[in-house]
Order: structure tokens, then C-alpha cells, then sequence
């Protein structure tokens, strides 16, 4: 006789504390216990922060803040059937190089040195991607080809070992000695032109 309205109670009342979140926890080792006078805020680096990056010397630190770049979508080519015709999955993305405050003055001006087909006439570095039919992929391949110019960019060209030097060598005096036989040959056939008479 009690069978019935006891389950019904606990059905009634379990099912509201499984659905309850939790959202008030926090562990022991939190960043908020654990450094309660900090102001940091962890998600973004550090020298971005404090102002940019201002030391010449500095390398970039691969962060490329979101908020500073200008996205355009629009509707991508090739093969996808009718979802091309519906979903905007090309990406291009741009950004000032010159009022870029996230990359250090000298990594700027190797962008606007080396990289002159991809800067606009306003300086804007430009990439585009629809390598995907994602729209969130391809902002992501268009991020890595911004991480990708850079470190081009700033690639330091590399040291010839003794190896390749004597390498080098052997083929300069080879096309020395090349150079001077057909010279050699050249001249002995105007000296056969010539006519002496007596």
C-alpha cells in the first residue's frame, strides 16, 4: 500500500539533485587560493599584458590575439555539393602589420621586407584558406599560416659546414678550369682564321 507514493517521493526528489550543477567548487591547488594577490590573467601571455612586446631582441612567442585581427567569410570554391552554395567556410583574415603591438619591431619589418606579395597597399598581411568545408578549421590553417610566415621570416640562414664548404670549392675551381679550356679553345680556333701572307 506505501509501495507506490514512496517511489514516486524518491523519484521526485532524486531527480532535481542529479540535474544539479555544481559551479561554486573549487579545489585546494586553485590559482585563486593558491596566489590570491595575483592579477594575472593566465589565458593571455604575459608581455602581451604588461603592453606588447618591446624588446628588439625578443622572438615571437606564437600568441596571435584573436580581437586584433579582421576575419571575413565568405561562400568557398570546388567541390562540396549544395553546402558550398549555403555556408560561408572560406576564411581570410588580416591584420596591420605596423600597428601589430603582439609581434616585435624587428619580426614587422622583416614582414613588410620579405613578405611584399601577401602586404596590401594599405599594410595589411593578409592569408586565406578553404582547404576544409569548416569554417573553424579554416581559421585555424589561416592562424598556422600566420605562425608559418613569421617563422620564415625570422629563420636564420644556416652555417655551411666544412663539408659543404669544400664542396663549394671543388665546383668553383672545376668551373675555373672549365671556363679557361673553353676560353683556351676559343682562341686557337681565331688564331687558325688568320691569314699571313708572305
Amino acid at each position: 500500500m506505501f509501495r507506490y507514493p514512496l517511489t514516486c517521493f524518491c523519484r521526485t526528489v532524486r531527480t532535481p539533485i542529479n540535474y544539479f550543477p555544481i559551479r561554486n567548487f573549487k579545489s585546494a591547488y586553485s590559482l585563486d587560493k593558491l596566489y590570491p594577490e595575483s592579477t594575472i590573467d593566465i589565458t593571455v601571455p604575459y608581455e602581451v599584458q604588461e603592453g606588447g612586446c618591446r624588446d628588439e631582441n625578443e622572438s615571437f612567442s606564437g600568441y596571435i590575439p584573436v580581437s586584433k585581427l579582421t576575419v571575413k567569410n565568405s561562400k568557398s570554391s570546388g567541390p562540396g555539393g549544395q553546402n558550398v552554395n549555403k555556408v560561408n567556410t572560406k576564411v581570410e583574415v588580416r591584420f596591420k602589420v605596423e600597428e601589430s603591438d603582439w609581434l616585435p619591431k624587428h619580426i614587422q619589418n622583416k614582414l613588410l621586407e620579405k613578405k611584399k606579395t601577401k602586404i596590401t597597399v594599405n599594410g595589411e598581411f593578409y592569408v586565406q584558406s578553404d582547404r576544409t568545408r569548416s569554417q573553424m578549421t579554416n581559421f585555424s590553417d589561416c592562424l598556422e599560416k600566420i605562425r608559418s610566415a613569421i617563422a620564415e621570416v625570422t629563420r636564420k640562414p644556416k652555417e655551411p659546414s666544412e663539408k659543404d664548404k669544400a664542396v663549394l670549392r671543388m665546383r668553383v675551381e672545376r668551373n675555373h678550369r672549365e671556363r679557361l679550356r673553353e676560353k683556351k679553345i676559343h682562341s686557337t680556333k681565331k688564331m687558325d682564321r688568320k691569314v699571313y701572307i708572305d
